[in-house]
């Protein structure tokens, strides 16, 4: 009997002992849902805005390609009817002046032009390039299916000027001036008919007609002398 109650009690302070061992060696819980994850300090980010660099000008060969294009454009709108005389008069205008603007500044620098050069000279031809889209889209347009003499000689002649500015024989300042003629004859025109019902009397149209013989010589003319629209690129 005491030899039973010794071995209780051995047993009972083994097992008191090893507890706290078992406990030290059991595996760690695993980190549940709920746990708050640890989070990253977020990058730094630059507080500077981005730099917006201001467009290189156009080089001499972009220049010289601009002013074609320009003119393709209104021999364009010309020949289709989009621009009228007047218009077209007015766009001209612009670059003529671009133009000897253009020779001055070549004259002034031994035959070159400056980053500051060319980058004004684009700023007048973006210019223009706005009221060249403009006048072909508003409603102002040139008769291009006249019905009477008189019309259908007007349309001739802005064929002819057209081709001329699209070939190159005919400068900026040339179609200016025959296109400026031209814008007087029409409203001579209209100023007629308005006062006779719309209608041209024999008289009138006579004088018409002598005004477009001359302005078709000076077409010629311009066309067939030593001036030409620079295509050098």
């Amino acid at each position: 009997m005491k030899n039973y109650v010794k071995l209780s009690l051995l047993s009972v302070s083994l097992g008191a002992f090893l507890l706290p061992l078992s406990a030290q060696t059991a595996p760690l819980p695993a980190q549940t849902a709920n746990t708050p994850a640890t989070t990253s300090t977020p990058a730094t980010t630059s507080s500077t805005p981005a730099t917006t660099s201001t467009p290189a000008p156009e080089s001499r060969q972009e220049v010289q390609a601009r002013k074609l294009k320009q003119q393709q454009r209104i021999s364009q709108g010309m020949d289709s009817g989009q621009l009228t005389a007047g218009e077209s008069a007015n766009l001209e205008k612009k670059e003529s002046n671009i133009n000897t603007e253009e020779r001055t500044m070549l004259k002034d620098d031994n035959g070159h032009l400056s980053a500051a050069d060319r980058a004004k000279l684009q700023q007048q031809q973006n210019q223009v390039s706005k009221q060249i889209y403009g006048d072909k889209h508003n409603r102002d347009q040139q008769v291009t299916q006249p019905t009477t003499e008189v019309g259908k000689r007007d349309l001739h002649q802005q064929q002819r000027i057209a081709q001329g500015v699209k070939s190159g024989q005919l400068t900026a300042g040339e179609a200016d001036k025959l296109e400026n003629k031209e814008t007087a004859i029409n409203h001579e025109v209209a100023a007629d008919r308005a006062a006779n019902g719309g209608k041209l009397t024999a008289a009138e149209r006579q004088q018409i007609n002598n005004q477009q013989s001359n302005v078709s010589k000076k077409i010629y003319g311009a066309k067939h002398n030593n001036h030409r629209q620079s295509k050098k690129q």
